[in-house]
C-alpha cells in the first residue's frame, strides 16, 4: 500500500477512534455557537465522502447510503464511516494512478489534503461541542487522536 493511501486510512481510524470514545448520549451535544451536533458532524463527514464519490466515481457508491439526521446512531455512524472509507481509498488510488480526480482541481494530492483538512476540522468541532457540554473526553483519548504512528 502506498503512503498516500495509508495516510487516508489512518485518518479514518482516527475518526473511528474518536467516535468509539464518545457515549451514545453525547451524540446530541452541540457547541455554544450552535450548528451541527456531535452525531451530525460525523454524519456530515460520511455524507461529504458520498458527495465526492457521486461527483468523481459514482460506480463506487454501491451499498453506501447518506445518513439522514433522524437516523443518527453511534452504530450507524461507525458502520457508515468504515464503509465509505474504502470507497474513498479506491477513488484516491485511481486518482493517483491517473494523476486526476474527476471534478476536483488541481490534483489528487490536493484532494487528499482537502479530505484530511475537512475531516480534521469536523473532529475539532466535535471536541469543542463535547468540551462546551462539559463532556470533554479523557486526555488519554485526546492525545490518542495525534498518535498516527500507532492508529
Amino acid at each position: 500500500m502506498n503512503e498516500h493511501i495509508d495516510t487516508w486510512n489512518i485518518n479514518n481510524r482516527i475518526n473511528l477512534y474518536l467516535l468509539d470514545n464518545i457515549d451514545d448520549a453525547h451524540l446530541t451535544d452541540i457547541a455554544a455557537s450552535k450548528g451541527r451536533n456531535v452525531g451530525e458532524q460525523f454524519a456530515h463527514i460520511h455524507n461529504v465522502r458520498l458527495m465526492w464519490l457521486k461527483a468523481s466515481a459514482p460506480e463506487l457508491l454501491d451499498g453506501l447510503e447518506k445518513i439522514e439526521k433522524t437516523k443518527i446512531r453511534k452504530k450507524l455512524l461507525a458502520v457508515s464511516l468504515a464503509d465509505s472509507a474504502p470507497a474513498i481509498e479506491k477513488l484516491l488510488a485511481k486518482g493517483f494512478r491517473e494523476n486526476k480526480i474527476k471534478n476536483f482541481k488541481p490534483h489528487p494530492y490536493a484532494f487528499l489534503g482537502y479530505l484530511l483538512a475537512h475531516e480534521a476540522h469536523h473532529r475539532g468541532q466535535i471536541i469543542l461541542s463535547l468540551k462546551q457540554s462539559g463532556r470533554l473526553p479523557d486526555k488519554k483519548i485526546l492525545f490518542g487522536l495525534w498518535e498516527w504512528g500507532t492508529r
